[in-house]
This record gives structure tokens, sequence and C-alpha cells, in this order.
């Protein structure tokens, strides 16, 4: 009976954090990577392109890998805060490079903050280093080029 009551209870909860998705954000897979972003609510992205349409990742690395893969022009990249979980752009989050906290699909880790206070928490809590975006954006390009090069044989 015990089980049944904390199955329940763990599904409930995975209804309702879908529930707490809006529009596109709402997408469960991961456009890139296929990962759920209802699990990965603190790390998703919503990336929207001029053209209207929209790609739903489950971190910021899936994220500017869409953009430099989908050959379409941006016009603007939300982030999750890793608190609240609510979407902020990305070029004004307060951005945390590195810590014990490990990455969604980035390492280091790279984690976006709606207010520099909550940066600061997780700094103290988990390590870490306040980073401007532009420094995070570099990163995250160089991590997506890495991974496109061909693997080296021995």
């Amino acid at each position: 009976m015990k089980r049944i009551a904390m199955l329940l209870i763990f599904v409930l909860t995975l209804i309702g954090s879908a529930f707490a998705l809006e529009g596109v954000d709402k997408t469960v897979d991961c456009v890139r990577c296929g990962m759920d972003r209802v699990f990965f609510a603190h790390s998703r992205a919503l990336v929207r392109y001029a053209d209207g349409s929209e790609a739903a990742t489950c971190s910021v690395h899936c994220a500017v890998e869409d953009i430099l893969k989908s050959g379409k022009k941006q016009a603007s990249l939300r982030v999750a805060d890793f608190y609240s979980k609510e979407l902020v752009e990305a070029k004004s989050a307060v951005w945390v490079v590195g810590g014990r906290e490990r990455g969604v699909m980035t390492s280091p880790g790279k984690w976006s903050f709606a207010r520099s206070e909550d940066a600061g928490r997780f700094v103290k809590e988990q390590g870490g280093a306040i980073t401007p975006w532009e420094e995070v954006l570099k990163l995250l390009k160089n991590e997506v080029a890495e991974m496109d090069k061909p693997a080296q044989s021995e």
C-alpha cells in the first residue's frame, strides 16, 4: 500500500510539473538530444527564431547547438532560472560556471539565475564562478565545435 501511495505521489508530481511549463515550452522532449525537459526544468531553454519557429531544449548547451546548426536567425534565447525554473533572457541572466552540481549536457555545469543573490547563494553552496554571458556563450560554442570534430584514431 505504501508503494502505491509513493508511486501515485511521484506520478502526480510529474504531471504537475508538466503543467507548469507553458506553450511550446510544454514540449517534453529536447529537440536536440531527446532528454526530458520536465525533469530538467531547472536547466531547460527555449530558442525563438526570427521566422517565428521555436526550439525547446533541455539545456543551454542544446539550445546553442540548435542555434549554430539550424542556419536560422535567432530572435531570443530564454533559459530557466535554476531555483524558480521561470524562463529569463540568457543575456540578462546571472551565470555560474562550474561547481559541484553536474551540468546538463555540458561540463563544467553552466547555470542561469534571474537574481544575482541566487547566483551568489549557489556559488556559496555548490562552488563555481559568476561568469558573463559572453564568456558562457564562447564556452558553449567551443563545446559544440569539439563535439563535431572526428574521433582521433590511435
